[in-house]
């Protein structure tokens, strides 16, 4: 079976388990387990931050965030088609308290300066006014679209005019980065704290990284206690996030992959497939007279797994696991689909 849901689906290398079983441990939650401080130390590194905080997903790492930053009954600015908005539970008006207050990104999910000033709402005595603006980089519901340097620096300089912390939900920021061919701390610069995983297309068993400032990383540490993310010889999982933070710099290998995929399915009759910037491949299956759901059901009847993200267009994401054989051998199998 090739697995094209998503690049969560990777399996641990040899190297990650031998890590795992010969890792160094502590209790985390005092602070002593010298695997997960290593890899926190590493993490911070790569993404330019002052400090690094090692969560259990990526989820608990934006929840923690919007906590860390905000105020009780504030609004976050979102977009409308952002993972903390659709895809987490409705977890920033039940862990954080805050109501959201949603824009349309357009076609890579980031707002303009304009966008970013009409949705900011000033605290008065009727309201509680904006606490946070949260972007995502690449954006998950948008194909995994990159979205450009420029762009993604000038919206938080809005907000940091307004006097908004800016927190990104970064979890796929190396593929970001690597899409733009810039380094993710340069990309993050002008940026107040980021969370990406492990556990997708670096290829870590479980894990994600929340970074920022040392003062924001102290609370942050509190309040994934609160959230019960405290946690005790974690050195057995975070050793090979250390090896997966290596990954990053071969997923340019994995945007080739979904380029062939693409290209090929494209050149499908009926089917549409427009070019990715980095691993999420967008299929539209309208013409081809079959919903999302019945194109799914018979590729996975010939072997080939991927997701349903909407009613005529479906997801296919490339990772670790995935080679060029895999790619031509599941473009065969939609072609027999057809």
């Amino acid at each position: 079976m090739i697995d094209l849901r998503s690049d969560t689906v990777t399996t641990p290398s040899d190297a990650m388990r031998a890590a795992a079983a010969d890792a160094d441990v502590g209790d985390d939650v005092y602070g002593e387990d010298p695997s997960v401080n290593e890899l926190e130390r590493a993490a911070a590194d790569a993404v330019g931050m002052e400090a690094a905080l090692y969560v259990p997903s990526g989820t608990m790492g934006n929840q923690i965030a919007a906590r860390v930053h905000t105020e009780r009954g504030q609004e976050a600015l979102v977009e409308r088609e952002s993972h903390v908005y659709k895809w987490e539970l409705g977890g920033f008006a039940q862990h954080a308290e805050l109501q959201v207050r949603t824009f349309d990104g357009g076609a890579n999910g980031c707002p303009t300066p304009e966008q970013v000033r009409d949705g900011y709402v000033e605290e008065d005595l009727h309201r509680p006014g904006t606490g946070l603006l949260c972007l995502e980089n690449t954006h998950n519901s948008k194909g995994g679209v990159a979205v450009p340097a420029d762009e993604f620096a000038a919206a938080a300089e809005a907000a940091h005019d307004l006097g908004l912390p800016v927190h990104v939900d970064g979890a796929r920021v190396f593929n970001a980065a690597t899409s733009l061919g810039v380094d993710a701390s340069d990309l993050l610069a002008p940026v107040d704290s980021v969370m990406f995983c492990l556990s997708k297309g670096l290829g870590a068993p479980v894990g994600s990284i929340l970074a920022g400032s040392e003062a924001f990383v102290e609370d942050a540490r509190r309040v994934r206690k609160l959230f019960g993310g405290g946690m005790r010889q974690a050195g057995m999982i975070a050793a090979p996030g250390l090896l997966a933070l290596e990954n990053r710099h071969r997923l340019d290998e994995d945007h080739e992959n979904a380029r062939r995929l693409a290209a090929d399915l494209n050149a499908l009759p009926d089917l549409a497939a427009a070019e990715p910037d980095s691993n999420i491949v967008l299929v539209d299956t309208s013409d081809a007279g079959m919903t999302a759901e019945s194109f799914l059901a018979a590729c996975e009847d010939e072997g080939v797994l991927g997701s349903e993200f909407g009613d005529y267009t479906v997801r296919f994401c490339t990772h670790l696991d995935v080679d060029g054989g895999d790619v031509a051998d599941a473009v065969a199998a939609v072609e027999r689909v057809l």
